[in-house]
């Protein structure tokens, strides 16, 4: 047994604790994002023994990232040597992968301290029984996750959009988070197109604020509501199953929904919504786009999304659009798919205290991708179980917007992200565009410049695990064929690719899929 608030709790506390200062925010001026992967491991005989005596399941840290920024496609390398989306829900997943990895290579050198077992298929491998793995978030992801109902003149975390007015660039060379996660400074530009005055009193005379209704009964946002001291009852969790439906439609901790079609409509109707949390995330081209209209109109929701660009446009899918990939394809990627007898999902998504609405987390992350089918033999969308803490990471926005130091300057996100994995071989990472923190520019383009978790770094570990593999051990996808490029290796994972096809052709048919010239290194 867990709770969101426990799940938190150690993430912070490992944050807090077990990391070195280096590459974490400036004390009274930088803020930053936290996202983590728990290994849950089940206590013996749980579900058997009687409800006093249980004990509770073990939990540990396996994997943790920091970050709110991403490259331009500008600065993309066709070396796989830079690290592209440093957002931390990615740098955690790219952390995950390196301790997958050294996982599998303790299981094939016979080590039984490995979190896997062999499957039924040759050269197969899945997790011990009472393993599961849950991933935190500090905020809700960045692009459809984000875009939640506000319920009275709630402020938005940014200044308010104005038409009139163009998106300001804050780095050539680095993309920070929209509105949706970093909040950004009252006195900066939300990343947008356009900007929209949405203020009351600005309004013309005889005007008024666009009321939209939507399908939930009249509620404020479960952010709002904690800020008011309504404490919302904890649901307990396993890392398994769902939470009970009754208890989703009841609690505070849902905001309402925004309806509408998945894929194409913007919102509409039926209890009073004023405005909505706005993402800097820009829906793709070639598909639907924002209605950019007043109020709850600007949005439309279950898009494709790109995080901001300002100046050199990023390739990066917003990490809704992420999440739910590793929700259809597995957390683990196409290369370690050759390894597996399954795909890996996260069993459940915690969220810290934040501006949150269930319906929002459901639908970017589950129900949109509902349409496709058929998926290979092991893959599905899963039902991930989704809850909220009332922790709030330390160095989350809003609590440095209360103790803000003006003497500083004005509040920024922390420039540096932060990668940390349950491996022994360096398990710190820390980078600043999209390279090492600190590194000259002399040195950019060499080995001694890149981030243990760049395409790179994780292609040499693959090949390392590939070749201490015995011969009885390896895969039949690995074996005679004449595999040399990082892209040979993903495109060999038959089964991975199939499922990948199917979640685009029915479901993202818009997704921007990286130039093929960038992943042909070795």
């Amino acid at each position: 047994m867990w709770s969101a608030d426990e799940i938190v709790s150690l993430c912070c506390e490992h944050y807090s604790t077990k990391l070195p200062r280096k590459g974490m925010p400036e004390s009274g001026r930088e803020w930053t994002l936290l996202a983590a992967v728990i290994k849950i491991k089940a206590a013996p005989e749980e579900d058997s023994a009687p409800s006093g005596d249980r004990q509770k399941a073990s939990k540990e840290v396996v994997a943790l990232g920091t970050g709110t920024k991403c490259i331009g496609q500008s600065k993309m390398s066709k070396n796989g040597d830079v690290l592209n989306d440093s957002h931390a829900e990615v740098v955690a997943r790219r952390g995950f992968l390196r301790y997958l990895c050294y996982q599998l290579l303790l299981a094939v050198r016979g080590d039984e301290s490995s979190i896997f077992t062999l499957g039924a298929e040759k050269g197969k491998w899945r997790l011990k029984p009472g393993l599961s793995f849950v991933f935190f978030t500090s905020h809700t992801p960045c692009g459809d996750a984000s875009i939640i109902p506000m319920m009275d003149r709630e402020d938005q975390p940014c200044q308010p959009i104005r038409a009139e007015e163009p998106c300001l660039a804050a780095s050539p060379s680095t993309q920070c988070h929209g509105n949706d996660k970093d909040h950004m400074s009252k006195s900066e530009p939300v990343a947008l197109d356009l900007r929209l005055k949405r203020r009351p009193e600005e309004n013309n005379a005889g005007s008024s604020i666009k009321r939209i209704k939507t399908e939930n009964s009249l509620s404020r946002s479960s952010f709002r509501a904690k800020e008011k001291g309504n404490r919302i009852p904890e649901r307990q969790g396993g890392g398994s199953g769902q939470a009970s439906q009754k208890e989703e439609a009841t609690t505070l901790e849902q905001g309402p929904a925004l309806s509408g079609s998945a894929s194409k409509s913007s919102l509409t109707a039926q209890t009073e919504v004023l405005d909505v949390h706005r993402t800097g995330a820009k829906c793709v081209p070639g598909g639907s786009q924002d209605p950019h209209q007043a109020g709850a109109q600007y949005h439309s929701v279950g898009q494709l999304r790109l995080k901001p660009g300002r100046g050199d446009r990023t390739l990066s899918l917003s990490c809704s659009d992420k999440m739910a990939r590793w929700n259809v394809l597995g957390c683990q990627g196409a290369l370690l798919m050759h390894y597996l007898q399954g795909p890996l999902y996260f069993s459940a998504v915690i969220t810290g205290r934040c501006p949150y609405s269930d319906e929002a987390m459901r639908r970017a992350l589950i129900s949109r991708c509902s349409a496709v089918e058929p998926l290979p033999p092991g893959f599905t969308v899963f039902s991930v179980e989704l809850q909220q803490s009332q922790v709030e990471f330390i160095h989350s926005r809003r609590l440095l917007d209360e103790n803000h130091d003006p003497s500083k300057g004005k509040v920024t996100p922390c420039g540096a992200a932060i990668s940390w994995c349950a491996v022994p071989d360096h398990p710190l990472d820390v980078t600043a565009n999209g390279s090492k923190q600190g590194v000259t520019k002399k040195a950019l383009g060499t080995p001694q410049a890149r981030s243990r978790i760049c395409k790179a770094e994780l292609f040499l570990r693959f090949r390392e695990l590939v070749a201490s593999t015995p011969e009885e051990l390896l895969p039949d996808s690995l074996r005679e064929k004449d595999l040399k490029t990082y892209w040979d290796f993903k495109r060999a994972a038959v089964g991975y690719q199939q499922a990948w096809q199917a979640l685009r052709q029915h479901v993202f048919e818009a997704w921007i899929r990286s130039p093929r010239e960038l992943l042909q290194f070795e």
